[in-house]
C-alpha cells in the first residue's frame, strides 16, 4: 500500500487553548476559534494540546474535552490531531487511548523530554504508542525543548511502523532530514514557520504553524504556489510573511498568539502560569511585524 504523501494535509496550526476569565477551559471559544482557523485561514488539520495549546498546564480531562468539542465544530472538514506526547510512556499511552476514544484523527507524539532517553528508548517509546492505537502518528522532533534529538537512523527505524506516517520537524538538520526523506515515505512538516519554504524544497509537504493563527491563508497560498512550480511567487510570499513568521516567537508563541487573538476579538483569554501575558509593548511590536507582512491585527 502506498502511503498518503500528505496524511494530514498541507496546512496545520498548533491551536492555542482558549480560557475563560476564571481560568477554566473555554469550550465555546475553542469551537469558534477552530471554525475560524479552518474556514477562514484554510487549515487542513488542527493540532490540539501541543506546546502552543499549553499542554503542560492543561489536565488530561481538559485535553479530552477539547478534542470532543473541536471535533464537533470542525471534524467533518478538518482533521483533529491530538498532542499526546509526554516523557512517560505509560502516560502517553493513556492520553493516546483517550484521544482515540474522543474522536481524534491522528496523534502528535513529541520526543520524551527532560529525562533524555537513549535512541533505543526513543524507538521503544514511539513503537509502543504506535502499537497501542489505530491512529496515524506524527512524531515531533524538537531537541531544543526535549533535550535529545531523534537520530537519522532512529527515524528510519520508526518509519518502518505502518502507523508512524509523519514528522513535525523543529530540528533544522538539513542533511539529516534529507537523508530520512530519501530513505523513507515519512511526510515531513516544518515545525518552524520560517522554515516552511526551505523544507518544501527538500521534499516536505507542509507546516504545523504558530503564526498561521494569523496568516494561515497566505501560508497555504505559499505552499500551493511551490507545488504548482511557481517558485517565484512562493519566495515572494515567504519574504513578505517572514516578519510574522519570526516575530511571533519574540517571546513564547502562545503568549503573542493569544494577545493578537484577544486584540482581534477572537477567543483566547489569558495564558496559564508559568507563562505570562504579553505586555502592551510586545503586542505593539507584533502589530508592526504583522503589518510588515500585510496583515492587520
Amino acid at each position: 500500500m502506498t502511503q498518503d504523501p500528505r496524511p494530514f494535509g498541507r496546512l496545520l496550526t498548533a491551536m492555542v487553548t482558549p480560557f475563560r476569565r476564571d481560568g477554566s477551559l473555554d469550550v465555546d471559544g475553542a469551537q469558534k476559534l477552530a471554525a475560524h482557523l479552518v474556514d477562514q485561514q484554510g487549515n487542513d488539520a488542527l493540532v490540539l494540546s501541543g506546546t502552543g495549546g499549553e499542554s503542560p498546564t492543561t489536565t488530561d480531562a481538559e485535553k479530552e474535552t477539547l478534542i470532543r468539542a473541536v471535533g464537533e465544530a470542525v471534524g467533518d472538514r478538518a482533521m483533529i490531531v491530538a498532542g499526546v506526547g509526554t516523557n512517560d510512556t505509560a502516560h502517553t499511552l493513556e492520553l493516546a487511548h483517550a484521544a482515540e476514544k474522543a474522536g481524534a484523527h491522528g496523534l502528535l507524539v513529541v520526543t520524551p523530554y527532560y529525562n533524555k532517553p537513549p535512541q533505543a528508548g526513543l524507538i521503544r517509546h514511539f513503537s509502543t504508542v504506535a502499537d497501542a492505537t489505530g491512529l496515524p502518528i506524527m512524531v515531533y522532533d524538537i531537541p531544543h525543548r526535549a533535550g535529545v534529538a531523534i537520530a537519522t537512523e532512529t527515524m528510519v527505524r520508526v518509519a518502518e511502523h505502518p502507523r508512524i506516517v509523519a514528522v513535525k520537524d523543529a530540528k533544522g538538520d538539513i542533511a539529516g532530514t534529507s537523508d530520512v526523506l530519501r530513505r523513507t515515505d515519512l511526510a515531513y512538516y516544518s515545525g518552524e514557520d520560517a522554515g516552511t519554504l526551505p523544507w518544501l524544497s527538500l521534499g516536505a509537504v507542509g507546516v504545523v504553524g504558530t503564526s498561521t493563527h494569523l496568516c494561515g491563508a497566505a501560508t497555504k497560498e505559499m505552499i500551493l504556489a511551490w507545488e504548482r512550480g511557481d517558485h517565484a511567487a512562493a519566495l515572494e510570499l515567504h519574504r513578505r510573511l517572514l516578519p510574522l513568521f519570526t516575530g511571533i516567537f519574540r517571546t513564547a508563541g502562545t503568549i503573542l498568539v493569544k494577545a493578537a487573538l484577544n486584540a482581534m476579538g477572537m477567543p483566547a483569554g489569558a495564558v496559564r502560569s508559568p507563562l505570562v501575558d504579553a505586555t502592551g509593548e510586545e503586542l505593539d511590536r507584533l502589530r508592526a511585524d504583522a503589518a510588515a507582512a500585510g496583515i492587520t491585527l
